[in-house]
C-alpha cells in the first residue's frame, strides 16, 4: 500500500503542534493539580503516511493510534524503529482478531467477552500479554460501540482470568458537547468507576477518555491516556476501508 496523500498545508508543521499539545496537557495538569507524568499523550495517526509517524518519532512520540487496520499493518511493517507503541482504538471484527493479537501492544477498543475470548487465544506465545482497555458506553449512545455500565463488572470480571491479555483500565467516547459541565459528568462518572473497579483489580488504573475538544476536562477528571489526532497530524485524509 503506498502512503496515503492528502493536500500538505505549508503553514502547518507536526513539530508546533506536538508542543502546542504538550503545553495544552500540562497546563491542565497544572491546572487540577495533577503530576505531568500522569497522563501520556497517544498520537492518532489513523490515515495518515508513515512519514508523519517517522517525523512525530524524531519528535519524542513513542505511542501511536491507529483505527483502520489494514493502514496500521503497512505502516507497522514498514516502520523500521522497534519501540513505537501501537495502539489499536478501532471496532474489533471477529476475523480481525488474530491481526490484530499479532501487530498491537495495546487495544483501547475491547466490549465483549467472544473478542476477548479471540485475542487471548490468538495472542502468540512468545508476545508480551496484549494490553486491553475496556471500552464503556458512558452516555448510553445506540449508536456507539461499548459496554453499558450495567455491564462492565461481569465483563471485567471474565476478561480478567484470560490468559495472554492483560486488563488495564477503561476507555469512553462520551457524546460529543462543548458543555463543560456535561463532559465532566460523564469523565467524573468514568473516574468514579475506575476507582471502584481498582479496589478490586488493583491492575485496573488506566483511563483513556479526551481528545481535542474535551482534552482539559477529561485530565482534571483523572484520564491517564487522551487521544489527539488532528491537532498533531493536521486535517485527516480519506480513510480506508479496511
Amino acid at each position: 500500500m503506498q502512503d496515503l496523500i492528502s493536500v500538505p498545508n505549508p503553514d502547518f508543521s507536526i513539530a508546533q503542534a506536538l508542543a502546542q499539545i504538550h503545553h495544552r496537557i500540562d497546563q491542565a495538569c497544572a491546572s487540577s493539580g495533577r503530576d505531568q507524568a500522569e497522563v501520556s499523550l497517544l498520537a492518532v495517526s489513523k490515515t495518515k503516511p508513515l512519514s508523519a509517524v517517522n517525523q512525530a518519532y524524531q519528535l519524542g512520540q513513542r505511542h501511536f493510534g491507529e483505527n483502520y487496520l489494514q493502514d496500521a499493518l503497512d505502516k507497522i511493517q514498514r516502520c523500521t524503529f522497534n519501540d513505537v507503541c501501537w495502539h489499536f482504538i478501532g471496532a474489533i471484527q471477529s476475523n480481525k482478531t488474530k491481526t490484530i493479537a499479532h501487530s498491537f501492544d495495546w487495544v483501547h477498543t475491547l466490549d465483549r467477552l467472544k473478542i476477548a475470548r479471540r485475542l487471548s487465544e490468538q495472542r502468540p506465545d512468545n508476545m508480551a500479554p496484549l494490553k486491553v482497555l475496556i471500552q464503556v458506553n458512558i452516555s448510553q449512545e445506540k449508536n456507539k460501540n461499548g459496554v453499558a455500565l450495567t455491564d462492565l463488572d461481569e465483563l471485567v470480571g471474565a476478561v480478567d482470568v484470560l490468559p495472554n491479555i492483560a486488563l488495564c483500565g477503561l476507555m469512553c467516547i462520551p457524546a460529543a458537547t462543548h458543555d463543560v459541565a456535561e463532559q465532566r459528568h460523564a469523565f467524573n462518572q468514568m473516574a468514579a468507576t475506575r476507582d471502584r473497579l481498582n479496589r478490586r483489580y488493583p491492575q485496573l488504573t488506566e483511563l483513556s477518555m479526551g481528545m481535542s475538544g474535551d482534552l482539559d476536562s477529561a485530565i482534571a477528571c483523572g484520564a491517564t491516556m487522551v487521544r489527539i489526532g488532528t491537532d498533531i497530524f493536521g486535517a485527516r485524509s480519506t480513510h480506508p476501508e479496511t
